[in-house]
This record gives C-alpha cells, sequence and structure tokens, in this order.
C-alpha cells in the first residue's frame, strides 16, 4: 500500500518552519482506497510570499487544529505505508520532524516521483510536478495546494508504475538499496561508479557550480554516509536540493586527500563547507628595504597572498625568534621594529648594532648580516620527502616540504626511489599551503631534519 503524500509549509526547512496543510492518498498500485486533507496551524505566521504561492493565509489556518491534534490520524495513516511524494525527501523530513515533536516515530520506505520520473520517462527537460504533469496529460486541480499536487501525484505514480518496464520501483524498495536517500537530483549511478579508494569529492549544483568538498579513506563510503538520516535543518534541506552531480580525485593515500581537501576548499570556497574557511591569523617575518636602502625585517600579521620569509603561530615566538636573530647576527633592534622612540640604541648597549640606526653603518654591509640571518633561518626549517602507496602498483605517491614550505604533491614512477628534490619535482604538482597542510606535514619533520623520507 502506498502513501501519497503533499504538504504545505511556511518555509524550506522542517526545524524552524511549520505545516499549513497535508493531503495523503492511500492507493493500492490500482484504486485510491482512502483519502485525507486538512489545513494545518503551523504555530507561526505564514510569509506573505508563501500566501502568494499557495493562497493559504493566516485567517484561513487561524481556526484549523495544530499538527500535534492530527498527528495520530497522520501517523496512523502513514506507519505501515510506503510514503511517496514529489521531492520525497522535503515532505517525509517535515512529518517525521512534526511527527516526532508529538512523540509519534515514523519509520517508512520512500519512493521519490522525481526520481522515477528520470528513470521511467528520461529525456525530458523538467521533472517538476507542474511540467511532468503537462508533459503527460495530467490536470492538476489547485497547483501549490496540498490536495490538488497530492492528486495528481497520486495519478503521475499510477503511470509510473504501468510504465516501469526496468522494474525503477522495485529497485528503489529493494532492502539495502541507498536510492531512497538520494538527493533527488542526483541519479543514482553517479554514487554507484564512485571507487572505494582515498580521494576528494566535489558536490555541483546544477550549473555545475561546486557546492561542497570533501576528502575520505573510501569515496563510495564517504559520500553516501551525506545522504543518511533525515536532519531537518535548513542546511541539509537546501543540501539535498541543490546536489545535482558529484566528481571526484583518486589519490594514493588519505594524507593526500587531506592536503588536496584543503587546497580546493580554499580555492573554490563552496557554499557548503564550514569548516577551514576561517582567517588564519598566524604571523611571519617580512622583509623589506627601506629608503635608506636598509633590509628590514617586521613582524607582521600573514596576510593572504603574501609570502613571509618565515612563519609562527605565536606574537611571543616570533619576537623571542627575532631577539635570538639580533643577538647572532648582530642586526639593530630599531631597524627591527623592536625598540621605538628615542635614546640610545638598545643594541649599541649589547654590542649588536654598529650604527646602522644612524646611518654610521653602510647598507651593504649591514644587509649582509640580514640576509645571512635569513639563510640561517631557513636552513633550521625542515625539509621533508614522504614517499607512499600511488593510485596503482607502477607509481608511488610523494610529497615534499622544503624548508619548511610545502611545495606540492604528485605520483613517482615505482622504480625512483629517491629523496632529491631535484629528481622528484618534475613530477609533481606545486600547490599553495596553508596552516593546515602545514600542521598536517609538520609531525613527518623532526627537529634538525634536513631532508627525510617516511615509508608509511
Amino acid at each position: 500500500m502506498y502513501a501519497i503524500v503533499d504538504i504545505e509549509t511556511t518555509g524550506g526547512h522542517a526545524s524552524a518552519n511549520g505545516i499549513t496543510e497535508i493531503a495523503i492518498y492511500l492507493f493500492d498500485g490500482r484504486e485510491v482506497t482512502q483519502h485525507y486533507q486538512t489545513l494545518v496551524n503551523p504555530g507561526v505566521p505564514i510569509p506573505y510570499y508563501i500566501e502568494s504561492l499557495t493562497g493559504i493565509t493566516n485567517s484561513m489556518v487561524a481556526e484549523a487544529p495544530p499538527f500535534e491534534a492530527v498527528a495520530p490520524l497522520i501517523h496512523e495513516l502513514l506507519h505501515d505505508k510506503i510514503f511517496v511524494a514529489h521531492n520525497v525527501n522535503f515532505d517525509y523530513s517535515f512529518v517525521k520532524h512534526h511527527l516526532a515533536a508529538a512523540g509519534l516515530d515514523l519509520q517508512c520506505k520512500k519512493l521519490c516521483t522525481v526520481r522515477l520520473g528520470r528513470k521511467i520517462f528520461p529525456g525530458l527537460p523538467s521533472y517538476s510536478l507542474g511540467n511532468l504533469c503537462r508533459h503527460l496529460e495530467i490536470p492538476i486541480n489547485g497547483r501549490h495546494r496540498a490536495g490538488g499536487d497530492a492528486e495528481a501525484t497520486t495519478k503521475l505514480f499510477s503511470l509510473l508504475l504501468q510504465h516501469d518496464k526496468e522494474k525503477a520501483i522495485a529497485g528503489a524498495l529493494k532492502a539495502g538499496s541507498k536510492e531512497q536517500f538520494l538527493p533527488p537530483n542526483l541519479q543514482p549511478e553517479v554514487v554507484k561508479q564512485l571507487p572505494e579508494v582515498p580521494g576528494v569529492y566535489y558536490f555541483h549544483d546544477l550549473k555545475g557550480k561546486v557546492v561542497y568538498v570533501g576528502k575520505a579513506k573510501d569515496l563510495k563510503k564517504r559520500v553516501n554516509s551525506h545522504f543518511t538520516g533525515h536532519s531537518a535543518s535548513r542546511q541539509r534541506q537546501n543540501f539535498l536540493r541543490t546536489v545535482c552531480n558529484i566528481t571526484y580525485q583518486e589519490t594514493g593515500t588519505d594524507l593526500m586527500a587531506c592536503i588536496l581537501e584543503s587546497v580546493e576548499i580554499k580555492r573554490l570556497w563552496p557554499a557548503f563547507n564550514a569548516a577551514q574557511k576561517r582567517v588564519e591569523f598566524r604571523y611571519g617575518f617580512y622583509l623589506f628595504e627601506d629608503q635608506e636602502g636598509y633590509l628590514r625585517l617586521v613582524i607582521e600579521k600573514k596576510r593572504k597572498f603574501s609570502h613571509p620569509v618565515h612563519a609562527f603561530n605565536l606574537l611571543i615566538d616570533g619576537h623571542r625568534l627575532l631577539r635570538a636573530l639580533i643577538r647572532q647576527f648582530e642586526l639593530c633592534p630599531r631597524l627591527c621594529f623592536l625598540q621605538k622612540g628615542g635614546g640610545t640604541c638598545a643594541g649599541k648597549t649589547a654590542a649588536t648594532c654598529h650604527g646602522a640606526c644612524e646611518k654610521l653603518e653602510a647598507p651593504e654591509a649591514y644587509n649582509e648580516r640580514v640576509k645571512a640571518a635569513i639563510a640561517f633561518l631557513q636552513e633550521q626549517q625542515p625539509s621533508v620527502v614522504i614517499l607512499d602507496k600511488g593510485r596503482n602498483t607502477g607509481e608511488q605517491s610523494c610529497i615534499l616540504m622544503e624548508k619548511g614550505r610545502f611545495y606540492g604533491m604528485g605520483y613517482v614512477p615505482v622504480h625512483l626511489q629517491t629523496t632529491d628534490a631535484e629528481l622528484l619535482r618534475p613530477h609533481l604538482t606545486q600547490y599553495p599551503e596553508n596552516e593546515i597542510i602545514i600542521s598536517l606535514l609538520r609531525p613527518y619533520a623532526g627537529a634538525g631534519q634536513q631532508l627525510a623520507s617516511s615509508q608509511k
């Protein structure tokens, strides 16, 4: 027995919106055996644009029963049926959420007439209820009202049953089928063809724009996990309505997938990604030449698209390191912005300033010591090559970090057993680094290492 359902609501997600009307047609595959329809007082105001769309006004629902009053009857009608709707996840999420609020649990198999329409009547320009019914010459008596849309969906479902030569309905109901959980505009074949390997996946909207990027140890398993559950939140409902296609990049290892995910989130800035979008407030040493020709080191917040000569997380760490460089390379505290105002340069007292701040030392001589300090900093930064399994038996994955900076990653022939960066670079793709990537690679770079290899 099928329960064909349509609802009208005050908004697009159940957690903050109410149902204003519900219609249920019980259908045995041949005829309608029972019909139920009622207006519902949603308990919240109906927005004007919703009134304009449905024709249901606040005055019409003022005397209607609240959902909890009709919930027992609705649950009785639905609980042992197959729940059918046009874009079923939307209607099901609302009904299940509001039944749960009334203390009733709904567990049904589901069928989506959008998905079934794409399979049984392929090649149509649109699968909205109005366009699909127009193409199949199904009249709708009361568009955007629960009764009219549910009646039309019942007639549509009857035609789908009659023309289901490939047993699409039976396949969607089969035990273990994930199809009933998928977004209405996503073809199940797209998910089925995903490999069970590490990689990065991309969810696309109808226009092909990437709206979400994720990483996985197992692409198929991780992607499927996005579509389980019945969250009634705005974000999830918008997400399910938006996803129309999935693409992916296979990576040899989970570490490579983590790095690529971070790169792609910052490159594409997808609408449904929340993590890794925060501003990174790391600090760095920046080098510039002043009007007198002296090279000057200054501590600044790390800016987007800027390239400090050295980066660090805590300001106190930067001050500590810069003071050590001043002592070791006899730099001027004033020219490094650690001393402000008048008075004798503290570097003179400590015998580290040769008078550059008072132009007593030529810029060329002072700048040589600044360059030596920078070279020392860079030499202290670890370089690491991480070789691991590739995407197939003929290759191995390779990640390269040089002097504390992420260079890139890629795949090298399995016979190329080397940690020589010069030989590896031609095989690698350069990527921009960020704080997330550096934190991922830092455990592989032991203190004082000049070049290392890790075979995981």
